[in-house]
């Protein structure tokens, strides 16, 4: 009875467990029949003979059923198949050689070690389905914002314990440089990845993604969430310095201003989040020339020339006056990288050397009066932001780029070089900063 009460204790755990996780009915019988199975085979060397019922209405209830053929007992050999007529005709007086005997088997009869391997054998099936719903139940939940908390924190990564009681991982690689976490502590990151290397599956959290920052700005920024606003990029240099392009599709809302906040309270509370670390937000445009000028504020562009002779790596020749150049780069460049990052574009500043010989060029704007703001808003969004910039163009590229009428754009051309008529032509120096987009790359 004992035995019996323990083989009955372990399938009602599997059904307990069942119920927990909301395993389907189809998938509980089969671990439990594999199981059972198992242990057969182990014990006859084949479970061919057997037929294994089970009742998951009942918690415990299961049935084995064997069957073998009938045989004259002189011709008896065959212990698992087989049965002797006399054995059989003690349970069924009428049955014959050649037929085959169905009898029941009582589990708990093979003794101890049957029950022992049972129990192995579910414990195993258990664990398996206990990863494999761990994996599931994370796989499709990556890039989530999630709160945890801090179990146990070690030299190279910090174990996490959510809601559920499920462990996960932070590697020091994915923590904020300034990240200092103590046991029971309240964490918030996104989940990075979830790894199933030899069917152990872990999930891997992190507060150095970008994501992360685009889930902090989509629970502070209302109109994120709403989407009235769309974060269209974004890139980090942990605990430094960020950078968002953001774009709206309401007119009337102002993305920059409705990420920031009235006296930037929206995104304060983002950067003690992120220990300290400044966030730049710019307005997103599919223009590549405005849009990695806007990227390399605070620095002003001159001009910039995109290049498609690789079809990989797209390249971006920016022209800068000597004075733009420190604040186009940043502190140990950290301005270009984000910028490179943030666009896409391999980036390369040129300094304007007339600038660096004291001669000065034009903004577009100062030409308003003689200029309509219409035709120079047209060449600003194609990155010609000042006179010398424009003139340096080829006309042919000029019309094709800005769409201007012949005759417009040669009355602008005009006016501009009326500017520098006494002036040598423009020759630019080689590139004083470059940046790749893959992060790390420097020149």
């Amino acid at each position: 009875m004992a035995k019996k009460k323990e083989t009955t204790s372990l399938i009602e755990a599997l059904l307990e467990y069942q119920e927990l996780k909301s395993i389907d009915r189809n998938t509980l019988i089969a671990v439990m029949e594999d199981s059972l199975r198992n242990v057969l085979s182990k014990m006859f060397g084949s479970d061919d003979t057997f037929d294994v019922i089970i009742n998951v209405e009942k918690k415990g209830d299961f049935e084995i059923w064997r069957t073998r053929h009938v045989v004259a007992d002189e011709d008896f050999v065959d212990e698992v198949r087989e049965v002797p007529l006399s054995e059989a005709q003690r349970f069924d007086s009428e049955i014959s050689v050649g037929e085959d005997f169905v009898d029941a088997v009582d589990f708990n009869s093979f003794g101890r070690r049957a029950v022992i391997n049972l129990r192995q054998a579910l414990a195993s099936k258990i664990l398996e389905l206990q990863k494999e719903h761990f994996y599931h139940s994370f796989v499709g939940r990556v890039g989530e914002l999630i709160s945890a908390e801090v179990y146990q924190v070690w030299k190279r990564e910090a174990l996490l314990i959510d809601d559920e009681g499920n462990e996960l991982l932070m590697p020091k690689t994915e923590q904020i440089p300034g990240d200092f976490f103590r046991k029971g502590e309240t964490v918030r990151a996104v989940i990075e990845r979830v790894e199933n290397e030899n069917s152990n599956p872990k999930v891997i959290l992190s507060r150095v993604s970008p994501e992360f920052l685009k889930r902090l700005l989509e629970l502070n920024v209302p109109e994120i969430a709403d989407g009235l606003i769309t974060i269209r990029a974004a890139a980090r240099i942990p605990g430094e310095r960020a950078k968002i392009a953001v774009e709206s599709y309401d007119d009337r809302i102002d993305p920059v201003g409705a990420c920031v906040g009235v006296n930037g309270s929206r995104i304060r509370s983002i950067v003690r989040e992120l220990k300290g670390e400044n966030i730049d937000v710019t307005t997103y445009t599919t223009n590549p020339m405005l849009f990695i000028q806007r990227a390399l504020s605070p620095g002003k562009a001159v001009a910039i020339a995109l290049s498609d002779e690789d079809e990989d790596i797209k390249q971006a020749e920016v022209y800068m006056r000597p004075d733009q150049v420190p604040l186009a780069i940043g502190k140990n460049a950290a301005n270009l990288k984000l910028a490179s990052l943030l666009t896409g574009y391999r980036i390369e500043i040129f300094r304007d050397e007339e600038g660096a010989t004291g001669e000065e060029d034009i903004y577009l704007d100062e030409f308003s009066d003689e200029i309509d703001e219409q035709m120079i808003q047209a060449l600003k969004e194609e990155g010609y932001t000042t006179a010398k910039s424009v003139l340096r163009e080829d006309r042919a590229t000029l019309l094709a780029k800005t769409e201007l009428d012949e005759d417009v754009l040669d009355r602008i051309l005009e006016v501009l070089s009326a500017e520098f008529s006494e002036e040598e032509p423009y020759e630019a120096d080689e590139p004083v900063a470059e940046l790749a987009t893959e992060e790390g790359e420097e020149d």
